[in-house]
């Protein structure tokens, strides 16, 4: 009974969305503040619609309930009580229900809290909202219902993929779907001002939280998908520029060029179309990443396999909502004021700069990954792009953006001083040289890719501390002052310090880990032992462990460094019976921000003609930096969304404000 209570819960939160639409377009036409509250409760019905469906199918989940379809094609009675759970969203239905969780609960939130927002526009952006939500939930009830029957249940399930039981992956969905559809607010905002003509600073202001929060999410989602593939798929690597992996990240840097472009929006009033264009854009790469994932176009262990029907339905709602903005803007666009003028030479100039580079890194990584697609689809024959492409384009693409960022923040707003900036930023560029001149000593041979990446990182971070020091005027005025001012700095400042912190970082250990990771493979019987780099391996032997679905190899591996006992791995090969599939689990034994990272193989013959089992290591120095950096990135964001001037209800609260004081 659960299951049709979802079911009509599904069917009406579409019919609380139709409304939503329909009273928030009336409450704009005849200016009727009753018909768009009538249509911000729609909203706020619609959600409690879907979080109803969405806890429903997570009951048939819990309890293994094998009558409901998508329960018996991705549970199993034997999964942990976290992977039953987790297989709400493991399959194309459940992940599009949180899909229409994510955007009705957005909605939600616009409609009940944008108190801040002019009437109209709010009641343009609510049915906006609504719209997007009809046509997703019309997808999910009449295409993708994850709570249909099965007239004849199995008395097992079929489990989840192996792969996907993880405790990382299981949190990196809810993740990078509120980050996804984060996004829809900014597009309904966007519609709405250019509905209502009105695309300021005002509005800019009320897109910069928005973006900071979805961008955020989107950066722990990525951040979460990449260290689950790093050590659950037992191939030594964080990122591979798969197509799905790339659906993530295009949206990712389109929101980045947004967040800067806002700035400039907000405080100058200048690049009001551009900024609009990336809003619209930003939700566009969301769509088509849910398009890539469940059309069926793409092989991937990220991917849902589906049926061409839903796929073309998806694309149907990805040209209707993308063509409808970007009509609706090109008929606006020639209306829009210019904006505030300034020098080539100036904060604006410098932001217009980082918008121009990072927009074409991301239509490089959509050409990467569309045109084996398109090309396929032409000739018939199987195009490849892989890592090489990205190397040779979009890296030297974002080095440059990354060694302008720091100048940025030190220019002057309209017209500012070069030189100055550079002057300022003297010993920033003496440790980022001083950083890479010691990488540049110490690696034999020679690896370029560190000597640069670690002097860029160091840049980066230094410059974001220069400009810190900058605010606060140290060096030139005393101790006590320079902690006053620091103390005073506004939180948006030091979340844009952390977030350019974590980019350093990032960069350092990305550009470090590559350069000097060391793979070694051997087979290796009781007693025998191989080495990597500096750290020595010697299997103790391998024994039977049982999970709680599964059978396991166990491998008991000491790793020493110079004779000096480092760690204990345990690496294994997992057995799961539902299905037969068998599954690495890697051992990491951290060393001084790196990872020894083990990988217990199937067993075979050895060298000597002994049994044994292929044990693979990688050395992979600072590889825990990859994942530390994009952390602080979205943390930054976290402290600048708490800052006051960012929150929506600020104009509301300043108005107040006045009238006291009147």
């Amino acid at each position: 009974m659960t299951a049709e209570l979802g079911s009509f819960a599904l069917v009406l939160a579409l019919v609380l969305s139709v409304a939503q639409a329909g009273l928030s377009i009336a409450g704009r036409v005849r200016g009727s503040a009753a018909l768009a509250g009538a249509g911000e409760g729609a909203a706020a019905g619609a959600f409690l619609g879907v979080a109803f469906a969405f806890f429903a199918l997570m009951i048939a989940f819990v309890t293994s309930d094998f009558s409901v379809a998508n329960v018996a094609e991705n549970s199993h009675t034997a999964k942990p009580l976290l992977y039953k759970i987790a297989g709400v969203w493991g399959s194309h239905d459940g992940s599009m229900l949180l899909w229409c969780l994510a955007l009705t609960g957005f909605g939600a939130v616009i409609a009940l809290s944008g108190g801040g927002l002019p009437a109209r526009l709010k009641a343009s952006a609510v049915a906006t909202q609504g719209l997007l939500g009809t046509m997703f939930l019309a997808y999910a009830v009449f295409a993708s219902n994850p709570l249909i029957r099965l007239a004849n249940p199995p008395v097992e399930g079929a489990s989840l993929n192996p792969i996907l039981q993880d405790p990382f992956l299981a949190i990196h969905p809810p993740f990078l779907y509120a980050g996804y559809v984060g996004m829809s607010v900014v597009y309904s905002l966007a519609v709405a001002a250019l509905i209502e003509g009105r695309i300021d600073a005002a509005w800019a202001r009320w897109v910069r939280p928005w973006t900071l929060a979805a961008w955020s999410l989107l950066t722990i989602g990525i951040m979460l998908g990449s260290f689950w593939a790093y050590y659950e798929l037992g191939w030594g690597g964080w990122w591979f520029w798969d197509p799905v992996e790339n659906a993530s990240f295009m949206p990712w840097l389109a929101a980045t060029a947004l967040l800067h472009s806002a700035v400039v929006t907000e405080k100058r009033g200048a690049l009001a179309t551009w900024t609009m264009f990336l809003a619209l854009l930003a939700f566009t790469f969301s769509m088509l990443g849910a398009f890539l994932v469940r059309s069926g176009v793409l092989t991937s262990v990220h991917a849902f396999a589906v049926d061409p029907t839903r796929g073309t339905i998806l694309l149907v709602i990805l040209g209707v909502t993308a063509g409808a903005g970007f009509c609706l803007f090109a008929w606006r666009a020639p209306t829009l004021a210019p904006g505030g003028l300034f020098a080539p030479v100036s904060r604006e100039g410098a932001l217009i700069l980082n918008n121009l580079f990072l927009s074409v890194c991301a239509f490089t990584v959509l050409l990467g990954t569309l045109y084996p697609l398109i090309g396929q689809a032409l000739s018939g024959e199987s195009v490849s792009i892989g890592p090489a492409y990205y190397n040779l384009t979009f890296t030297p693409l974002m080095a440059i953006v990354l060694l302008i960022l720091p100048a940025g923040p030190l220019l002057a707003w309209k017209r500012g001083d070069l030189l100055g900036a550079l002057q300022r930023l003297w010993w920033a560029a003496a440790l980022a040289v001083a950083a890479a001149g010691v990488v540049l000593i110490l690696s034999r041979p020679t690896k370029g890719l560190a000597v640069l990446g670690v002097g860029l990182g160091v840049w980066l971070i230094a410059g974001a501390l220069a400009e810190v020091g900058e605010r606060v005027r140290l060096g030139r005025a005393g101790f006590g002052e320079a902690l006053r001012r620091l103390r005073g700095l506004p939180r948006g400042a030091f979340g844009m310090t952390l977030a350019h912190i974590g980019v350093g970082v990032f960069i350092m250990g990305a550009a470090y880990e590559t350069a000097f990771r060391i793979e070694a493979a051997q087979v290796l019987s009781p007693g025998e032992s191989l080495k990597v780099g500096a750290y020595a391996l010697t299997l103790d032997g391998v024994g039977n462990a049982e999970g709680p679905n599964y059978l396991a190899e166990r491998g008991a591996i000491s790793v020493t460094r110079a004779g000096h006992p480092v760690c204990q791995a345990h690496p294994e090969r997992r057995l799961y019976a539902p299905g037969r599939q068998t599954t690495s689990k890697v051992a990491l034994c951290e060393q001084n921000l790196g990872d020894v990272y083990v990988v217990l193989g199937e067993r075979r013959p050895g060298p000597h003609g002994a049994l044994g089992w292929l044990v693979r290591v990688y050395w992979n120095p600072w590889a825990r930096l990859i994942f530390i950096g994009p952390f602080l990135m979205a943390l930054g964001g976290a402290v600048s969304l708490s800052d006051r001037r960012l929150r929506l209800g600020v104009p509301r609260r300043a108005a107040r404000t006045a009238q006291v004081r009147a």
